[in-house]
């Protein structure tokens, strides 16, 4: 999969894209991914545009906190007994939008490892 020259997500964030919107904060925004890969496919996403994971720096550690804590409110608003969290860093990983997201997976076993 390419990565994708455009930020889809920040024309989520603007509202110029719609997005089934599961949870927002002043920090994260989350939506329904549209090509799900569980049961239950969640994105959250830093509405502060990093492009990805290895672009973060110590300025981002209280967002990166914000993101997991919005994944764990997630999770239990969806009513998942376990889940997965997943971060792709770069194409080689399988990131295909050009900002930072985590993937919050449940409602389905998973096997180990991954892909």
């Amino acid at each position: 999969m390419a990565m994708m020259e455009k930020n889809i997500f920040l024309d989520i964030v603007e509202g110029k894209i719609p997005a089934e919107i599961v949870y927002q904060d002043d920090h994260c925004l989350a939506f329904r991914d549209i090509s799900p890969k569980a049961p239950t496919h969640i994105l959250v996403i830093p509405l502060k545009e990093i492009r990805t994971h290895a672009d973060v720096t110590e300025e981002d550690c209280e967002l990166l906190g914000r993101m997991q804590l919005a994944a764990a409110k997630i999770a239990k608003q969806e009513g998942l007994d376990g889940y997965r969290l997943i971060i792709n860093c770069e194409e080689s990983a399988g990131q295909t939008v050009p900002h930072l997201h985590l993937h919050v997976m449940g409602g389905r076993d998973f096997t180990w490892p991954p892909g």
